[in-house]
C-alpha cells in the first residue's frame, strides 16, 4: 500500500522535525516507518559481529583467499621487480604504476576491494596522491549489474512485480557503485524516485573478503607505507566497522531520518535530506525521493545561476562540524557524488550508508579534542585522543607529548629542507607506532570529511580567508552552543579563551600572519611537497651512483 500523496498547498508536517524539501511526494512519520524500529538493533548486531568476522586465522579462509593473493601478486610482483632493478624514472612514476595495478586488482576482485578503493579515493592528504587519483576511477567506473538481477532483487524484497509498483523504471542506472546501484523510476502514484538496489551476492562476498583481509593483515605489518598511523590489522578492523552497516538499507534509511532530524534541530536550513519511502525500504532495496541540482564540482553552473559558492562552503563546514560536535552524529562519506546544490543554493546530501555516531563518553572526548584545538591545550587534546581510542588507555601522555615535541614551539615547515621534513615525518610516525596509535572509525570519518571539504574549498572558494572563517565559526559555536557544551564538559564557559595564535601555530604560521586564503595555503603545501620530492629523488640518484 502506497503512502498517500500530501496536498501540495499544505506545508508538509514532517518539516516540523526534519530537514526535507518543501515539495513532499509523501510525508515521513516515524511511527509508520516499519523499518525504523529494527534499525538500531541491526546496527548494534552488525558492530557486535565484527570481532568474530575479522578474527585472524592461521590457515587461508577458503578458496577466496587464493583468488585474492593471486590478483594482488599479479599486481605487485612485476612492479616490485622493476623497482628493485631501478627501472622507474622517478618515485612518482613508481607510485603511479603500482597505484594503477592495485586499482585494476581491486576492480577484478569485486565489491569489497572496490569499496576500499573508494574510501582511499576520498583520502586526499592521507594517502599518496597517485593512489587517490587512481582509486577515484572506482567511483564511477564500476560495471553495472544486469537488469535481470536488479529486477529479481526488487521484486523479491518488495513482494510484487516491478510493473505493479512502478509506472516506469530506468534499466540503465544513474550510478553504479561497489555495494549497490541507483536507478531512476516513477511510482504508480506519479512520484519521481530513485531506487537503490544492492548487488545480488555482495553481502556474502563482503564477509568472505573481510575474513581474507584479516588473515592477510598480520603478514603485511611493516610492509605498507600508507598504514603508518594504523597497522594493517587495525585498518581491516576499521574497514569492517564501516562496511558492515552498508549491507542493510534499513539502517541507511534510519540514518537519513536521524541526520534530517539533527539538521533541523541545529537550524541548518541550508541542507536537506531526500525522504525515504515509509513503505518501500528493505534490506536490499531503498526507494527515496528524487531531488535535482548542480553537481558539487560544477562551479561555473552554480555561479551562472547566481549561487554564492563561498556560502555553500560555509554551510558545509558548519553543518558538518555542528552535527559531529553538538549532536554526535554526522554523514561519514562526503564526496562530490554525495552532494549536489539545488537551484535555491541549498545542498542536498545523499547516500547515508556510512554515518559517524559518537555516544556519550566518546562524544565528550571529541568535544574536549575540539576545545583543546581552539584553546591550544596540548594535554587536553592528547587525553581526548586516548579516550576516543586513538591511544591505549595506559599511555603515558606526558611522554607522548615530549616524544612528539608537542611542548616545543611549532616550526614553520616551509623553513625546513626536504631532508629535514622527511626525517621529521619518520620520527613522528615511529613514535606513534611505538605507542600503539591507531585511527578510530569516527575520527577517521571526520578527518576524511575535513579532507574533502579542504578540496571543495579549492574549487568553490579559493579566495576564502581560512583564518577568518575559523575565527567566525569558533565565535558562532561559543554564542550558539557555549552554554550547553560547557555544561556537558563541566567547565566554566567564561574561562575558555579562544587562542588564534595557537591555531596559526598548528598550521605552521607566524603569529604576525593575519590572513590566509586557500590559494596561499596551497602554495605553502606545494613548496613543502616539492622539497620532499626533491630530497627523495636526490637520494635515489645518489643510490644509483
Amino acid at each position: 500500500m502506497m503512502a498517500p500523496r500530501p496536498d501540495a498547498s499544505v506545508r508538509p508536517s514532517d518539516l516540523e522535525w526534519g530537514s526535507f524539501s518543501e515539495h513532499a511526494p509523501w510525508e515521513v512519520h516515524r511511527d509508520e516507518a516499519g523499518w525504523l524500529e529494527i534499525a538500531a538493533t541491526l546496527r548494534s548486531a552488525a558492530q557486535q559481529g565484527v570481532p568474530a568476522l575479522i578474527a585472524p586465522t592461521r590457515r587461508p579462509p577458503g578458496a577466496r583467499a587464493f583468488t585474492v593473493v593471486r590478483h594482488l601478486g599479479i599486481a605487485v610482483l612485476p612492479w616490485l621487480i622493476k623497482k628493485r632493478r631501478n627501472r622507474f624514472v622517478d618515485a612518482a612514476a613508481s607510485r603511479a604504476v603500482i597505484s594503477e595495478r592495485l586499482r585494476l586488482a581491486a576492480e577484478a576482485l569485486g565489491p569489497t576491494y572496490i569499496k576500499l578503493g573508494q574510501i582511499i579515493s576520498s583520502g586526499e592528504g592521507l594517502f599518496p596522491a597517485e593512489l587517490v587519483a587512481e582509486f577515484k576511477k572506482c567511483r564511477d567506473q564500476v560495471p553495472a549489474e544486469p537488469f535481470s538481477e536488479v529486477r529479481l532483487t526488487v521484486e523479491q524484497d518488495l513482494g510484487a512485480r516491478l510493473e505493479d509498483i512502478f509506472e516506469s523504471f530506468e534499466e540503465t542506472p544513474i550510478a553504479a557503485a561497489s555495494i549497490a546501484q541507483v536507478h531512476a523510476a516513477t511510482l504508480k502514484s506519479g512520484e519521481e524516485v530513485v531506487v537503490k538496489v544492492q548487488r545480488i551476492s555482495v553481502s556474502k562476498l563482503v564477509r568472505k573478503d573481510l575474513r581474507v583481509m584479516s588473515w592477510l593483515a598480520p603478514h603485511l605489518v611493516g610492509r605498507i607505507q600508507v598504514s603508518a598511523l594504523a597497522n594493517p590489522p587495525a585498518l581491516v578492523e576499521l574497514f569492517a566497522e564501516t562496511i558492515v552497516e552498508e549491507l542493510d538499507f534499513r539502517m541507511e534509511a534510519a540514518n537519513m531520518l536521524d541526520i534530517a532530524a539533527t539538521l533541523h534541530s541545529l537550524g541548518q536550513d541550508q541542507y536537506i535530506v531526500p525522504r525515504p519511502h515509509p513503505k518501500l525500504v528493505t534490506r536490499r532495496v531503498l526507494v527515496m525521493q528524487r531531488l535535482h541540482g548542480f553537481n558539487f564540482d560544477d562551479v561555473v553552473g552554480m555561479q551562472g545561476a547566481g549561487i554564492d559558492t563561498e556560502q555553500v562552503i560555509r554551510s558545509a563546514m558548519v553543518a558538518f562540524m555542528e552535527g559531529a560536535i553538538v549532536e554526535g552524529i554526522f554523514h561519514g562519506d562526503l564526496h562530490g557524488g554525495n552532494l549536489f546544490v539545488m537551484d535555491d543554493g541549498r545542498t542536498a546530501l545523499l547516500d547515508y550508508g556510512i554515518v559517524g555516531r559518537l555516544d556519550g563518553p566518546r562524544r565528550n572526548a571529541f568535544l574536549r579534542l575540539m576545545l583543546g584545538a581552539t584553546t591550544n591545550d596540548t594535554l587536553g587534546q592528547m587525553t581526548a585522543l586516548r579516550d576516543l581510542g586513538a591511544l591505549p588507555l595506559d599511555t603515558d601522555l606526558d611522554a607522548v607529548i615530549r616524544d612528539l615535541r608537542l611542548d616545543e614551539d611549532v616550526i614553520d615547515p616551509t623553513t625546513l629542507t626536504g631532508e629535514e621534513m622527511v626525517k621529521e615525518i619518520q620520527r613522528v610516525v615511529k613514535a606513534l607506532l611505538g605507542y600503539g596509535a591507531k585511527l578510530p572509525k569516527e575520527l577517521m570519518l571526520y578527518v576524511k570529511n575535513m579532507v574533502f571539504l579542504d578540496g571543495a574549498i579549492a574549487r568553490l572558494a579559493p579566495d576564502l580567508d581560512l583564518l577568518a572563517e575559523v575565527s567566525n565559526i569558533s565565535m558562532m559555536f561559543a554564542q550558539k552552543h557555549g552554554e550547553r557544551l560547557s555544561r556537558e564538559l563541566g567547565i566554566d564557559a567564561d574561562s575558555v579563551e579562544f587562542d588564534m595564535d595557537g591555531v596559526r601555530a598548528s598550521m605552521g604560521l607566524d603569529p604576525s600572519i593575519k590572513e590566509l586564503t586557500y590559494r596561499d595555503l596551497q602554495a605553502r603545501r606545494e613548496l613543502i611537497q616539492k622539497r620532499m620530492r626533491d630530497h627523495v629523488e636526490s637520494d635515489r640518484a645518489a643510490a644509483k651512483r
